[in-house]
């Protein structure tokens, strides 16, 4: 969950979006999940919100680990994706909650300087969202790898804390990836309901430069947006986009430092009973997956 949400006007896409998805238009009603079923991650004991969580004090130490390889150096089938590079970013670490020093630690952001990553944030049971975004992230990189693709993860829950925000940046950029997205969860008040995708601003200087990757990955937000809606049944937000599903940002690190097409995607709100029954069921998150990879093929076969 990347902090302080901006609603921003967007064009008037929810018409398009609700056509590929029955009562998309009725507020929003979402599918009644059932109870958690387990997910493919190591429990987690229940974990604070960000802010709360973050030691003030201590010395920094960012994680210099190499960049992560790609998880489809074994042979991939061949399919609509083939040769296409796609890397997926699980917003957070589960491990970043043991190491809220270093989490802590100042990077360039290019419109600023903001803190290397933050913990996240979770149901009322506890369920993280650092969990569900490497639970997703893992389920999309199954199918997207049986359509061909060379699938590259910034984190596979293989390093204590991180990637920070600017390294997530540049595995994208030195992969040279066709598509980047990155898998999140809101934190928002309960009430607040639905999914929304985050898009880059245009901005240059600093080290930024998202001229080249505006439209582009609008394309690519529009089309997950539209593919999203319609495999979980879930409606755009509900206080985030304007009704699109839609919102841009220039405080997010890892969408200004980025030089090739990304977007994320906040897949719905942990903070809110009803949303956090579908986050935490494992036929929804499947679901989630699939409309997210559907999104990109969509983009990476136009």
């Amino acid at each position: 969950m990347p902090a302080r949400r901006r609603p921003v006007a967007g064009a008037a896409v929810l018409a398009a979006l609700c056509l590929t998805a029955a009562g998309c238009g009725s507020g929003g009603a979402l599918p009644q999940a059932g109870p958690p079923a387990p997910d493919s991650t190591s429990p987690a004991p229940p974990e604070p919100s960000a802010s709360a969580s973050r030691s003030p004090s201590g010395p920094a130490s960012p994680s210099t680990a190499p960049l992560p390889s790609a998880t489809s150096a074994k042979a991939l089938p061949k399919g609509p994706l083939t040769g296409r590079t796609v890397v997926i970013d699980p917003g957070h670490n589960p491990g970043n909650r043991e190491h809220t020093r270093e989490i802590d630690a100042q990077v360039d952001i290019g419109t600023g300087r903001k803190e290397c990553d933050t913990t996240g944030t979770a149901t009322d049971s506890g369920y993280a969202e650092a969990r569900f975004t490497l639970d997703v992230s893992r389920k999309l990189r199954t199918l997207l790898e049986a359509e061909g693709a060379k699938v590259v993860l910034t984190q596979d829950g293989d390093r204590p804390f991180g990637p920070c925000v600017d390294e997530r940046a540049r595995i994208g950029n030195t992969a040279r990836a066709d598509a980047v997205v990155s898998v999140h969860a809101d934190g928002s008040a309960a009430g607040n309901r639905g999914f929304h995708v985050i898009l880059p601003a245009a901005v240059s200087g600093g080290g930024a430069d998202t001229s080249k990757i505006v439209v582009p990955s609008r394309d690519l937000g529009e089309r997950i947006a539209g593919k999203f809606v319609r495999a979980t049944g879930s409606a755009p937000s509900n206080y985030i986009g304007g009704g699109t599903g839609l919102d841009t940002r220039n405080d997010l690190g890892g969408l200004n430092l980025s030089t090739v097409p990304k977007v994320f995607i906040e897949c719905g709100n942990m903070r809110d009973p009803k949303d956090a029954a579908l986050l935490t069921n494992e036929d929804w998150r499947q679901r989630a997956a699939a409309g997210i990879a559907e999104g990109i093929g969509s983009y990476l076969t136009r």
